[in-house]
């Protein structure tokens, strides 16, 4: 496994690596969700490719940026194990040199949800994914549900760019007890960690009324927000019933249907979804 930290020599790399060629981006603090993109990467192409990169410009002023964990030690271990060939370590200043003021944005779907309580957070994730993609050149790029806005941002710009790859979505995964795997888990608490479970009950409580035959996305919406509220330690941020394509908020929930929440548990601010 080889560890690249300059665009420059990645780039020189890149000419050697035999076709198809995966990436799967990420920031670190890997977990089994990020490893199942990996695996499914590794199974697909003769070459293999992850980036890590805490993106400081998908980061607001007063987000998380400075204490996202960080374990890089251990990350390169796992990734060594998964027979990773090229690991792309890049630092801030090497992705974004002085003086850089070229972004990628992204309009409609990047406005909604993560986009309105995240101002800018696309914007970031858009041009590090725009760079990435230069620099990797991959046949294919590998996301996760989990988040599943993300995904569709990138997807519309690697259609409306005409970027000659490939953008794989594989599902969320999940503790034992449902909580969806995210590096921001490791903030929880006990407590805060036992109360996070209102989420994926929240969501599970939507899925059931919609298959009881409730179609009514308001009052569906209502009940899950009723549910989180009985949680002393949650604050939700949305509640979301949108068609899974255009994220546009529906009335009456016909398939294919987004069912997303942001809730904050303590201080950490969690997201998840399912699929209708």
């Amino acid at each position: 496994m080889k560890v690249i930290t300059r665009i420059a020599d990645l780039k020189r790399l890149r000419r050697e690596l035999f076709e198809p060629v995966g990436l799967v981006p990420t920031m670190g603090s890997l977990h089994e969700g990020h490893l199942s993109l990996v695996r499914r990467a590794r199974e697909e192409n003769p070459s293999l490719v992850v980036s890590i990169f805490v993106n400081p410009t998908q980061f607001g002023p007063r987000e998380d940026f400075k204490r996202y964990p960080r374990d890089t030690k251990a990350d390169m271990a796992l990734l060594e194990k998964e027979a990773v060939d090229v690991v792309f370590v890049p630092k801030a200043d090497e992705m974004y040199p002085p003086q850089f003021n070229s972004w990628v944005e992204i309009g409609g779907l990047a406005e909604r949800l993560e986009g309105a309580s995240r101002p800018g957070h696309f914007r970031g994730v858009a041009t590090v994914c725009n760079k990435l993609f230069n620099i990797v050149q991959p046949t294919r790029a590998y996301f996760g549900q989990k988040d599943t806005q993300q995904a569709a941002v990138i997807k519309k710009m690697v259609a409306e760019l005409d970027m000659n790859l490939e953008i794989v979505t594989l599902p969320i995964v999940r503790e034992p007890d449902g909580l969806a795997m995210s590096s921001r888990n490791r903030y929880l608490n006990p407590d805060e960690r036992r109360a996070a479970l209102v989420l994926y009950r929240a969501l599970t409580l939507g899925r059931r009324l919609w298959d009881d035959g409730e179609k009514d996305a308001g009052k569906i919406r209502r009940e899950m927000a009723r549910m989180i509220q009985k949680e002393p330690l949650a604050r939700i941020d949305y509640v979301s019933i949108a068609h899974a394509e255009t994220l546009d908020e529906l009335d009456i929930v016909e398939p294919p249907a987004l069912v997303s929440l942001a809730v904050k548990i303590g201080g950490t601010r969690l997201i998840d979804n399912i699929l209708l």
